[in-house]
């Protein structure tokens, strides 16, 4: 197949979220001199902290480097689980029972939270709790799988149960599985309308958002904090880090704990409804055993299929990792040869090396960060929760605030250990080792 090829008349290096919302275009207002609260950032963390914060009065700025919702809260997957990768038998080694439990509520509640607040708020999301199939790519790890979900989980119940590979039909219309897991209780939703609801309830709140401002400095001052930015200097009480895999050196702290990663993304061109529900007879979310996971699911109108993963050993334009996802999902699915690329693009995500989510604070400087490739849910849940705190509705960090966010000796926020982890993850993917 050759590369040209593969790419549909109109083809798009951006997200096929932007198609139905359409990056904002307001112009930027005045930037203010004094606020309460500044948060930099406009993706989930950053608009859900500063809801909450206008909402109970406090002069609230957003500052964005590029348009609100740049970022990977308008380039994911649109994917909502439990948001915790590590189970309650790490996490108690690592940190005790109690905290074990604790961190795997945090992921509980970041679900049933994205699931209730769009409700509540009538966000048009096309939120949907269709569950997850998780895919064994090789037969052992199928028995691993069966292991996972009988071992205990004193925080909730997870509801899920095993697909053998003679049932898989039902699920799925690949032979590539050796069976997998439903977890029914994860959801969908559409990651542009989620973040274009967001916006007018910022609005509506009195938020104050401001395009293409990017940050250069943030001076800590007695008491409060100076950013300078590319309009202007800025005065604020408070100031919400909310920028996860596009910090940069703005926090050297924070840089340190947090390693980006690329994360690439298709989406196939229309294709022919009985097609569509041959291979995909359900509407679930996918993923599956593999290091290197793909993620994929049918877009919510049922019309194409988005399918993701990391297919290259260093970052890569979309419109060279493009072709390389489609042959990727025609090894799932071979019905699908011949079929084209509507859109490629690409986000950064990050991942914390203890592969959790952290949220805490130091002297009014609070942050939520590290969502590991599963920030639909927990990157909204934690900036919630940050902006209760500004409020001073709650006082009390998350399970996930309260334990230490590790880094590693000589990382200063650049993975030079990337290429070689990847190709190590793909062997082990390919040999089960």
């Amino acid at each position: 197949m050759a590369a040209a090829s593969v790419f549909a008349e109109g083809y798009k290096s951006a997200p096929y979220w932007w198609e139905a919302s359409p990056l904002s275009t307001t112009p930027a207002p005045d930037l203010a001199a004094e606020a309460d609260v500044a948060v930099i950032g406009s993706g989930y963390t950053g608009l859900h902290a500063a809801l909450q914060a206008a909402r109970a009065g406090l002069s609230t700025v957003v500052l964005e480097a590029e348009a609100p919702g740049w970022g990977c809260s308008t380039r994911n997957g649109g994917q909502v689980s439990t948001s915790v990768k590590p189970g309650y038998g790490t996490l108690a080694k690592r940190y005790g029972a109690e905290t074990a439990e604790g961190i795997l509520r945090d992921g509980q509640a970041s679900l049933d939270f994205t699931r209730d607040f769009i409700a509540a708020e009538g966000i048009d999301a096309s939120f949907r709790e269709v569950g997850r199939f998780h895919g064994a790519h090789l037969a052992k790890s199928y028995d691993q799988l069966a292991r996972e979900i009988t071992a205990p989980n004193p925080a909730f119940e997870t509801g899920a149960y095993l697909v053998p590979r003679a049932e898989m039909a039902a699920e799925l219309g690949t032979e590539a599985y050796h069976g997998g897991v439903v977890f029914p209780r994860h959801a969908s939703l559409d990651p542009g309308k989620y973040h274009a609801g967001l916006m007018r309830l910022c609005r509506a709140a009195g938020v104050q958002i401001i395009p293409h401002c990017q940050v250069t400095e943030l001076e800590r001052l007695r008491p409060g904090f100076r950013l300078r930015t590319a309009r202007g200097a800025l005065r604020a009480g408070q100031v919400v880090l909310a920028t996860n895999g596009y910090g940069g050196p703005l926090s050297p702290w924070h840089q340190r704990r947090v390693i980006p990663i690329g994360s690439y993304v298709i989406a196939t061109e229309a294709l022919d409804p009985g097609l569509m529900d041959r291979l995909f007879p359900t509407d679930r979310i996918l993923s599956d055993t593999r290091k290197l996971v793909y993620y994929y699911r049918p877009s919510p109108d049922r019309t194409r299929i988005l399918f993701g993963g990391r297919v290259s050993l260093s970052e890569a334009d979309p419109d060279r990792t493009g072709p390389i996802l489609l042959r990727e999902l025609v090894k799932l699915f071979p019905e699908l040869a011949g079929s084209r690329i509507s859109h490629s693009w690409s986000g950064t995500v990050a991942f914390s090396f203890d592969t959790l989510a952290h949220t805490g604070a130091e002297d009014g400087l609070h942050y939520a960060m590290g969502y590991c490739g599963s920030g639909v849910g927990m990157a909204g849940y934690l900036g919630h929760r940050i902006g209760r705190r500004l409020a001073g509705a709650e006082t009390e960090l998350p399970w996930t605030g309260r334990v230490p966010v590790p880094t590693q000796p000589f990382y200063a926020g650049n993975p030079w250990f990337l290429a070689p982890s990847v190709l190590v993850y793909r062997i082990r993917d390919r040999f089960g080792w």
